[in-house]
């Protein structure tokens, strides 16, 4: 293995070579921790990588593998990837996302609080709930809801930015935004959560869409490219039209 070591921020990174047996079965990140009990066991400082659920959920296991972000398999974050789909006598190269609204915490870790602050711009809804309500209480299109469901699947891993040649949010932001315009309690400040949403975006440093597609490509959630045209109609429209 290629592994991108660097210990902080500002320190100047470089690649170290390691080599591993991995059974067949263990997932990438259960390989990891292998490497790591060898490094600690003779004495050397572990590798850092971020980690949580390892079921592909909260997107944390975030890294480039051999070029690209979470590895070859496509729909599949870095921990649910499995040795057994490298070759005896592979050489693996590691590295952490790549974007100037990403930098690096420590060798494979990256700050993307850069989301959180997305998201923090888009503000509350203002719909008075009460109680918990039914959830058949307010009636939704069938098709309405399976959009709104598959924009909200984004996990937030960063992986549409490390991989757009530009480091553009936009893949993430639109499904931020569009899962929420889709349903009724969303809809009443949704003008005013597109404007502060992209423009806090904008704000974090990251690039614009140029249409390249990648981020879908390698979305482990495969979140469709439609929802950023349907931001930037949204985003038009609330220039023009919000007081």
């Amino acid at each position: 293995m290629k592994v991108w070591r660097q210990k902080s921020k500002d320190a100047k990174g470089h690649f170290e070579n390691y080599s591993l047996e991995a059974e067949g079965h263990m997932s990438f990140l259960e390989m990891l921790d292998v490497l790591n009990e060898k490094l600690i066991s003779q004495k050397k400082e572990p590798v850092s990588f971020e980690h949580d659920c390892r079921e592909g959920i909260c997107g944390t296991c975030s890294m480039v593998i051999n070029g690209r972000p979470h590895g070859p398999q496509t729909g599949t974050t870095t921990c649910q990837l499995h040795m057994r789909h490298f070759k005896d006598g592979d050489t693996i190269v590691i590295e952490p996302f790549r974007a100037s609204a990403f930098p690096v915490i420590k060798d494979l870790a990256v700050d993307r609080s850069s989301f959180d602050r997305i998201i923090q711009a888009g503000g509350y809804i203002s719909v008075n709930t009460g109680q918990a309500p039914d959830g058949n209480s307010i009636p939704v299109e069938r098709q309405e809801a399976s959009d709104a469901f598959d924009a909200a699947t984004c996990i937030g891993c960063g992986a549409c930015v490390a991989a757009c040649p530009n480091g553009s949010a936009m893949l993430f932001t639109s499904a931020k935004i569009n899962h929420l315009e889709k349903l009724p309690q969303g809809k009443v400040e949704h003008g005013h959560r597109v404007v502060n949403m992209i423009n806090q975006m904008d704000k974090e440093g990251f690039g614009k869409c140029s249409n390249v597609g990648a981020c879908h490509v390698e979305c482990p959630k495969e979140i469709p490219l439609e929802n950023i045209a349907a931001m930037n109609r949204f985003y038009l429209s609330s220039v023009f039209t919000r007081e």
